[in-house]
């Protein structure tokens, strides 16, 4: 198994998600921009906008290759003179009702000339306003996805989403966390087969939580609230996301990285969530370390 088996998975990987996302919104499709990368490689960027339940939603594919930056060479402290190959999918999705809650998935793969190699991903969710029971109906999912491989993935993999996806500086998390994990090496094709196993789970996942919010009714305070969410949002990928700010820092393509970002978000100066109570409810269960399940 080589690096164009496993690109070849992820751009069948886009084209299946956003079939299946499509297909649950029901008023919009997915367009496609196409890309090349000067220094080598490109991708697919599709992004549905202004659908029935999605007021945007991107599902990128890349497969890039080429010297390694400077930065690059830094973060990953090689010291021979190598070139990298990385492809995988990146989504996010911002739906217009607030009850349906802000879902990211990434799944990649990263190999060195020199013959290194390893695996990332995860699938972590962000409530507008946090529903209890759904949280520990999608912690169950990834729970039984990992469980198949190793029963040990889900908990160490909780537990590193909650560390990784978490504002400092708000001293909350982005969500209700969910499995993140990078750096997987091991025996290759065994690795490679968990993580096709997290890919193929996003779509029925999300699904779910799409047709199960999307027609409840909300109040004017319920929209305010997920625009300050949205702007927390905003500010953990900015300021903290790793993947966002490396992209940035390596002449990354802007137009894919910032396709994480919402359409419309919000600041208020020294806002209180105590304005709305079940906004307040959510904030106090932003915290790291909740046994979901």
């Amino acid at each position: 198994m080589d690096k164009h088996t496993i690109a070849a998975y992820f751009q069948g990987l886009q084209d299946r998600i956003c079939a299946g996302i499509s297909a649950t919104d029901g008023g919009a499709s997915f367009k496609e921009d196409q890309w090349q990368r000067p220094e080598g490689g490109g991708g697919r960027s599709r992004v549905l906008a202004k659908g029935t339940i999605l007021e945007k939603a991107g599902v990128n594919f890349s497969a890039v290759e080429g010297p390694l930056h400077p930065k690059m060479v830094t973060s990953l402290n090689v010291t021979e003179k190598v070139e990298f190959f990385a492809t995988g999918v990146s989504i996010v999705m911002h739906p217009e009702n607030p009850w349906v809650p802000i879902i990211h998935m990434n799944v990649r793969y990263f190999e060195l000339s020199n013959g290194e190699f390893w695996f990332g991903g995860g699938i972590d969710l962000t409530p507008h306003i946090i529903i209890p029971e759904q949280a520990k109906w999608f912690h169950e999912q990834l729970k039984a996805v990992c469980d198949r491989f190793d029963p040990s993935y889900y908990p160490k993999y909780k537990n590193w989403a909650d560390d990784y996806f978490y504002s400092p500086h708000r001293e909350e998390t982005r969500g209700i966390g969910g499995i993140f994990f990078d750096y997987i090496k091991g025996d290759k094709e065994t690795v490679f087969e968990f993580v096709k196993a997290v890919g193929e789970a996003f779509e029925p996942i999300y699904s779910h939580l799409m047709r199960l919010n999307a027609s409840k009714e909300y109040t004017q305070a319920e929209k305010e609230f997920q625009y300050i969410r949205r702007g927390r949002y905003v500010e953990f990928n900015l300021v903290h996301d790793r993947g966002t700010k490396f992209g940035l820092e390596t002449n990354g393509r802007t137009e894919s990285i910032l396709m994480s970002l919402p359409p419309m978000a919000a600041w208020e100066y020294m806002y209180d969530p105590q304005v709305f109570p079940e906004g307040q409810k959510t904030f106090d269960l932003l915290k790291k370390g909740i046994n979901w399940i």
